[in-house]
């Protein structure tokens, strides 16, 4: 085997690392693509860059090649494959930051296929460092804002979801709802744990609330 085949086997395993770290990170919260969709997604870019660039020396001066061409396709190819970990639920959607991964693991991937070492290296820290310390940084300040709403509603089908997209409609991300049943009154009571910003117009979404058909009372513990 000569230097330069062992040269491209070594930038194809150097991908495949660095794009297994974020797909670890991915894997461990259960996102739509993870370890191995990372692993696959970075191996695939590093050797068409690879193939890209053996094309152009290999037909240098009989025709006008362009190795860029290949990784322009690559980048295209990532769109739509990360559009397919876009899910969405309601007024929520998910899936956002896999999708932005799997396209910043294809540009490691092209990167160490055409021969950059220290760029794709520095870049999964950077990742790795924003996926998994923002993340916790983002945790703690939403922890510190996290609020209880109780809601006594007619207990009918329906309620709850509507509830839902009006909270969502104003910011508030659900982390859990309690529901507990008021004996034979026909009426439930609805706790939802929320976490939101600092200006949540309350009176506003208070006003919302009790004008959805079936609420009879919200306040907030």
């Amino acid at each position: 085997m000569v230097p330069q085949e062992l040269e491209m086997l070594g930038r194809l395993v150097l991908a495949a690392f660095l794009g297994g770290l974020i797909g670890l990170e991915r894997e461990s919260l259960s996102r739509p693509a993870g370890f191995r969709t990372h692993i696959l997604v970075s191996i695939g870019s590093c050797l068409l860059a690879m193939v890209s660039f053996h094309v152009t020396a290999a037909h240098e001066g009989l025709a006008q090649a362009d190795p860029g061409r290949i990784a322009a396709q690559v980048v295209s190819g990532i769109g739509f494959l990360g559009a397919g970990t876009i899910l969405r639920a309601g007024v929520t959607i998910r899936g956002l930051t896999t999708a932005a991964s799997l396209w910043t693991v294809a540009g490691v991937g092209l990167a160490v296929g055409t021969g950059l070492y220290i760029p794709p290296v520095v870049t999964t820290v950077i990742v790795l460092g924003a996926l998994i310390w923002l993340n916790r940084m983002d945790f703690m300040v939403y922890r510190r804002q996290q609020e209880v709403l109780r809601v006594i509603v007619d207990d009918t089908p329906g309620r709850v979801g509507e509830l839902g997209i009006l909270l969502g409609r104003h910011g508030l991300n659900i982390s859990r709802i309690e529901i507990h049943t008021e004996g034979d009154d026909a009426l439930a009571e609805l706790t939802f744990f929320v976490r939101c910003g600092p200006d949540v117009p309350w009176n506003i979404l208070f006003g919302e609330m009790t004008q959805v058909v079936g609420v009879r009372s919200v306040h907030k513990l």
